[in-house]
């Protein structure tokens, strides 16, 4: 029910794509339904160039077809396409289980649009249940993760099989567990302020419109832009 959820909020969400557009991919279980959709629409999207947010995004775009962009290239995209984490009512959103928050957050900056979807199980009242991704300059791991403790954070470093878990820049990532944070804002300031830090997992202004599908029925929210 879940993956059917996913699927048609991708499907919905890939409908905006027109002809000609530049149009990111982002990462993530909910991306890969977004993917397939992309792939079914190819033969009207002929122009479209599509830009990857991670390593194995690009792969799995490019397996099934979709031409892929150099973003290194551009500054601009029409359109983003990603999932989420946690999505709040006002369209706050915390990304990065899938480890490609720091390009994800360059690719919506980048963007005149970003749609996120996800299914229902993905909305909440307040962030904070969901983990906040930090990544983080391996040089500076200590260090950084006492900064987050200061910050009421209990960091957890992400593993792999192999040890700690890299990015596709080489970077190490916290998955910070607090007990609340009732100003996103102002977490998110504090968190870019300490330096090795690259990136972290909120997305508070990026988000357009979501796409939020929950048992078979999609909803689209709109940002208020008034």
């Amino acid at each position: 029910m879940i993956d059917d959820d996913k699927r048609i909020a991708a499907e919905d969400a890939v409908a905006e794509i027109r002809d000609g557009m530049l149009v990111g991919i982002g990462t993530g279980s909910t991306v890969a339904f977004a993917i397939r959709a992309i792939a079914a629409r190819l033969p009207e999207l002929r122009q479209a160039i599509f830009f990857a947010t991670s390593i194995a995004t690009e792969q799995a775009a490019r397996d099934a077809g979709i031409p892929i962009g150099r973003f290194a290239r551009t500054s601009r995209l029409d359109l983003t396409i990603d999932g989420a984490d946690e999505i709040d009512p006002a369209l706050r959103v915390i990304k990065g289980a899938g480890g490609a928050l720091l390009r994800e957050k360059i690719v919506a900056a980048a963007s005149e649009r970003m749609v996120v979807i996800a299914d229902g199980s993905k909305q909440v009242e307040r962030l904070g249940t969901a983990p906040l991704p930090v990544e983080v300059l391996p040089f500076a791991r200590g260090f950084v993760a006492a900064r987050l403790a200061a910050l009421g954070a209990e960091p957890v470093l992400r593993m792999a099989d192999e040890g700690s878990w890299r990015s596709d820049q080489g970077n190490i990532i916290f998955d910070c567990h607090f007990a609340s944070f009732p100003d996103p804002a102002g977490l998110a300031v504090a968190l870019q302020a300490i330096p090795g830090v690259m990136g972290h997992g909120l997305f508070l202004r990026e988000v357009d419109a979501a796409y939020i599908a929950d048992r078979g029925t999609v909803t689209k929210m709109e940002r208020n832009t008034t």
